[in-house]
């Protein structure tokens, strides 16, 4: 019923009812609508405002409840064997941005109880930089490091060293850059393994305490990869996701890639054993690769909107678990020669234990 105090329409009443109950119940479009109402299709546009405007038509759009989200939350971490998942709101075209990840990934990091001389390390991309960029806990006295070397690229969520500057200034934390190419040509890459100062900072990764990454789409779904990956090796055909610049397949295993045996980066099987590691990822195009990695043992905390946890609860309740052993397969875990400093075990549901109680400040 339209309201008293809103002006009459010069539309008749029964016009607008009609092109309302045509449109919202039965989902009719306003093409189809206008050759049934002998109008055209502009006329149809008006037609719905104008009911909407004399209150013929009412709108609600339902926000779910702290208690929904709170359950929501729970239940997609059970699904991918995560410790906690932390959900935000998208912003309006689709990304998180830094105001909406702020909040969760306080969260996250807050229930991390890191404490001064604790290492957390930062990964690049463009959620890690968001993330870089939103309001988050002060930390005093942790130590930021980079999680990979830097990218002949423009764009700034490219640049790791400045995202580690970021997330120093937010949080009260000192940085440790790394002055390196994330892929060193065949001649460079043994001088910088021997470098001190490069290797004081691929020390930290072993020893961190805690981590913020970003999940990767599957490589041949992007429009574009960092110009140090090629993007027609046949490797990538197999690969579903990636952290760190590391690619994985549908099994988690690590793809390589020409060149890939260089490449400074976190190598996974450190990554499995760092004890809090929060991967901030969101989107259709990433739902597999955030299920896939999540079981492989990546990361043990998520922060998604509540779309995201929706499709991947969704997911995970119609798919059998893609990283479970295949005896026919070679060990994953096996040691790699090239990788930086001691290699962990293969992930078994622990991760490496902080052995320390502190009281959240």
């Amino acid at each position: 019923m339209a309201s008293a105090n809103v002006p009459p329409s010069r539309f008749p009443v029964h016009q607008l009812v009609l092109a309302s109950r045509l449109y919202y119940l039965d989902d009719l479009t306003q093409a189809e609508i206008a050759a049934r109402l002998g109008v055209s299709r502009a006329s149809v546009s008006r037609l719905l405002s104008e009911a909407r405007r004399q209150g013929i038509v009412k709108i609600e759009i339902s926000s779910p409840t702290l208690a929904d989200t709170a359950e929501l939350a729970r239940a997609t971490a059970q699904s991918l064997g995560l410790t906690a998942v932390h959900l935000t709101e998208p912003a309006d075209n689709g990304l998180v941005a830094a105001a909406n990840i702020g909040p969760a990934l306080s969260d996250a990091l807050t229930a991390a109880n890191l404490g001064p001389g604790d290492v957390l390390l930062t990964a690049s991309g463009r959620m890690v930089y968001e993330s870089s960029r939103a309001p988050l806990p002060r930390l005093p006295g942790i130590v930021i490091a980079p999680m990979l070397g830097g990218r002949d690229e423009p764009d700034a969520w490219y640049q790791p060293n400045e995202i580690a500057r970021n997330f120093c200034e937010r949080t009260g934390g000192r940085p440790a850059f790394l002055y390196a190419p994330a892929l060193p040509g065949p001649d460079l890459y043994p001088m910088l393994r021997s470098e001190p100062s490069i290797c004081r900072v691929l020390d930290l990764w072993a020893t961190a305490s805690c981590a913020v990454i970003g999940v990767g789409a599957p490589p041949l779904s992007r429009s574009s990869l960092p110009s140090f990956v090629p993007a027609d090796a046949v490797s990538l055909r197999e690969a579903v996701g990636d952290v760190v610049s590391r690619f994985y397949d549908g099994r988690g295993r690590e793809v390589a890639f020409p060149g890939s045996e260089r490449l400074l980066s976190t190598p996974l099987a450190t990554l499995r054993e760092i004890p809090v590691v929060i991967a901030v990822g969101a989107g259709r195009e990433k739902v597999n690769s955030i299920l896939v990695g999540a079981r492989a043992g990546y990361f043990d905390r998520l922060v998604t909107d509540v779309e995201t946890a929706e499709l991947l609860l969704s997911a995970a309740a119609g798919a059998p678990d893609p990283t479970a052993p295949d005896p026919t397969a070679p060990d994953p875990t096996a040691p790699d020669p090239t990788a930086h400093g001691p290699i962990a075990p293969g992930h078994d549901g622990e991760r490496r234990s902080t052995n320390r109680s502190r009281t959240p400040s």
